[in-house]
């Protein structure tokens, strides 16, 4: 699978396909979307005996200059100006020397250096986090008397004594009732039993909810909210860090061993991002540029090809296959099937809609309550509920990943699955290969079924208040139980319908014949039920290949996986992911969301006809004393230049942070700079500055001499258009050149809540 995540720099719509090869503004002010000095910016002439490099940010960089601070977002045109300056002065210094062009052919090869990092990282920690999940999950049921790092399958692989009735049982692996009362029959040992898989349970969710809130508060969660945000241009300090990644590596094991209704699949998104961020700064070319380390999109199929060779080595789930719910049924669908399928896509999209209210209703009353200031109590309890109600029914207390695949199952011969508690066959003219032909439903079957029927509903109500929590928690995996119980269940129904009433299809089904794969619909209920809480379509399809290998089922795949969507966009545009990127206020500009309204760009700029006139600098008449005073009073992260104050023509735009790394370097490294200087953002030295004046401070090499503009009578869905597509900070409005003010990603995003009667007031900003 590949768990890497990539974005194209320009086109924020890459962070909406599959998620396993994934997906604005935080200032008051943003920083330029356009800079182009690095390129523009010449020599400055210097005055006197000043030498020039001591002045020039661009001769002479400065720490700090050109970088981000915490919660901003970065300008995607800038950086991709900043890399292309750096490769034509890589290749102009090739032409010259051996040295440089063996450099030069180094700096090619790192991306693909780096993709095979990252794929050699990513799959070793997912196959070892899946071992490790599957042993801690076994040891709440027994331990491995050849060794306590044996799981119960890998206990009983070597044991002679294991049969096809009770694959499950051997000598060598005991349950808790076994090695303390000697008996595993009786309502003593299974107390003991009940109790220990309790105690295991709460000591998982303890440790990881723990671990979490003392080291890397950032590892809760699935993390894909989050990482589209990053993708888009967002800093996030730490969230992609070593400790996150080793927290989250942890924890993942942890919670979902503690059987919490939670998957590993979404939180191995984030793991891979940290992998591929941490790697990152082992070479210049992506540790120095913001946007370079966001556009890897083209070369992470490569990483995705090494992630999975390396997955195949570990051979985490002990199939010798690549996929997590291998399946291989006997018997083709029908045409006739294609209601049922349908009809699973309808259950899919309104179980989606409704998980989604109930548990954004219930994060927001996390946040706004103080039940949000317990999170350890939260996880605990929630833990306890859910072990206490899943221990009895067996469905319920295997883990997700079990479960599904158990669902999946098609009934061979040889399969002692309750599942496949049939009456025995009277006929099997009809069967092929292992399989055996439609039957009548027996007692286990029956008995089942009830069991499926309850573990639904269990599924349904747990996961909405298990998403969310402070642990590491995915959503695939339940999603997908939920609807491959129903699947599961519909199936089923299908079959025995199919079986006493050959006549109502149209010939295809003959007595002793394998008419209905219970299986199949468990599939596509799962794919249904994964589309209606996501929104995914084509890459949904995909992912449903990666884990299952169906390539043939494709047609019942998307019948009911668009299905499912439709159903689910009645209720409401958002997937899970998006509305908890709204929930938290992050500033994503939704590449789907459209924008239909008729507002101008001078409808939404600041400063409004109420607001204070916009900060602004000129581009020679102020001194240092009077831009670090307009800095000090303002909170802004920029500044336009204008040519003055009373012409108002745009010149510009700079930096607050770069503005105050360049101020506070002249004053210590050159010689002369006071508050009296003259800060210059031209080349020359105005005539107005006397000769025996201090010597002038000259910025024009940390100047944005391009910053994108749009008139004043723009259609705002044209310039939400450009914020999207170019991944602007903002852009500044004008008149026949004229600055009128400005529109941050903040803005936009306020107008658009605004629009839509939500609060403008609950975007996160700096």
């Amino acid at each position: 699978m590949n768990f890497f995540c990539a974005l194209n720099p320009a086109d924020e719509s890459g962070v909406s396909s599959t998620l396993y090869s994934l997906t604005g503004g935080l200032e008051e002010c943003s920083s330029s979307s356009s800079s182009t000095s690095a390129a523009a910016a010449t020599s400055s002439t210097m005055n006197g005996t000043i030498p020039t490099k001591l002045v020039d940010p661009v001769d002479d960089p400065l720490p700090g200059v050109g970088t981000y601070e915490d919660f901003n977002t970065i300008d995607w045109v800038r950086e991709k100006s900043k890399d292309r300056d750096r490769h034509r002065e890589i290749t102009n210094k090739s032409r010259h020397s051996t040295m440089a062009l063996l450099l030069s052919i180094s700096d090619a090869f790192s991306g693909w250096l780096l993709m095979l990092l990252v794929g050699l990282k990513t799959g070793a920690i997912a196959g070892g986090i899946d071992i490790a999940a599957h042993w801690l999950t076994d040891m709440k049921e027994g331990v491995c008397l050849n060794g306590f790092w044996f799981n119960h399958e890998h206990c009983c692989w070597t044991s002679n004594e294991t049969t096809f009735q009770e694959r499950d049982r051997c000598p060598q692996w005991k349950s808790w009732a076994e090695l303390v009362a000697g008996s595993s029959s009786g309502p003593f040992p299974y107390f003991i039993n009940y109790m220990m898989y309790m105690f295991w349970a709460l000591l998982f969710s303890f440790l990881a909810v723990s671990l979490v809130r003392a080291f890397a508060p950032y590892a809760c969660g699935s993390g894909i909210p989050e990482i589209k945000t990053i993708l888009s241009g967002f800093i996030i300090r730490g969230y992609l860090g070593k400790w996150t990644l080793i927290i989250k590596t942890i924890t993942l094991v942890l919670a979902v061993s503690s059987g919490l209704s939670l998957g590993k699949e979404g939180p191995l998104v984030h793991v891979a991002c940290c992998c591929a961020n941490i790697l990152c700064h082992l070479f210049p070319k992506y540790r120095k540029n913001e946007a370079k380390r966001r556009e890897t999109l083209w070369r992470s199929f490569f990483a995705a090809l090494v992630a999975a060779f390396t997955l195949r080595s570990i051979n985490p789930f002990g199939n010798s296959r690549l996929v997590l719910f291998y399946v291989e049924f006997h018997a083709p669908w029908h045409l006739v099937e294609l209601a049922p399928f349908i009809l699973l896509g309808i259950f899919g999209g309104l179980w989606g809609a409704l998980f989604i209210k109930a548990n954004i209703a219930w994060c927001k009353r996390r946040k706004s309550t103080r039940l949000g200031h317990y999170p350890v109590i939260e996880v605990l309890v929630v833990t306890a509920i859910t072990g206490l109600l899943a221990f009895p029914n067996s469905y319920t207390r295997m883990s997700g990943a079990e479960l599904i695949s158990e669902l999946f199952n098609d009934c061979s011969l040889l399969d002692s699955s309750q599942l496949c508690g049939y009456k025995s066959p009277t006929n099997t003219s009809g069967s092929v290969g292992n399989s055996l032909g439609d039957r009548a439903a027996g007692q286990g079957l029956y008995t089942a079924l009830w069991q499926l029927a309850l573990a639904l509903l269990f599924k349904m109500l747990i996961t909405v208040i298990t998403f969310g929590m402070k642990v590491p928690s995915g959503l695939f995996i339940p999603s997908m139980a939920v609807g491959a119980i129903a699947g599961r269940l519909l199936g089923v129904g299908m079959e025995q319908l199919a079986y006493y009433n050959h006549d109502w299809f149209n010939g295809w089904c003959s007595p002793g014949a394998d008419c209905i794969t219970p299986g199949l619909y468990a599939m596509v209920g799962a794919a249904a039920c994964l589309g209606g809480v996501t929104r995914m379509t084509v890459s949904l399809v995909v992912i449903m290949f990666e884990l299952t290998g169906g390539l043939e089922y494709i047609v019942p795949l998307m019948a009911a996986t668009m299905t499912s969507k439709w159903v689910a966009d009645a209720f409401g545009k958002e997937g899970i992911y998006e509305a908890h990127i709204r929930l938290n206020g992050y500033p994503f500009l939704e590449p789907k969301e459209e924008f239909d309204h008729s507002s101008l760009a001078v409808d939404v700029m600041r400063p409004r006809r109420s607001d204070p006139a916009l900060a602004v600098l000129t581009q020679e008449s102020m001194t240092v004393e009077e831009v670090e005073t307009l800095v000090e009073s303002t909170h802004y992260s920029g500044f336009p230049v204008v040519v003055s104050q009373e012409s108002q023509r745009l010149v510009g735009f700079v930096l607050r942070r770069d503005l105050l790394i360049s101020i506070d370097n002249a004053r210590k490294r050159q010689e002369g700079v006071v508050g009296a200087s003259h800060v210059l953002f031209t080349d020359h030295t105005p005539a107005a500055v006397a000769p025996e004046a201090p010597p002038p401070l000259r910025l024009r090499g940390i100047l944005d001499l391009s910053p994108f503009t749009v008139t004043d009578h723009t259609p705002m869905d044209i310039t939400v258009d450009i914020f999207r597509k170019l991944g602007l900070r903002q852009c500044l409005v004008t008149h026949n050149g004229r600055l009128l003010g400005i529109i941050t990603k903040k803005d936009i995003l306020k107008h658009m809540a605004q629009m839509s009667n939500r609060d403008p007031e609950s975007i996160l900003f700096n």
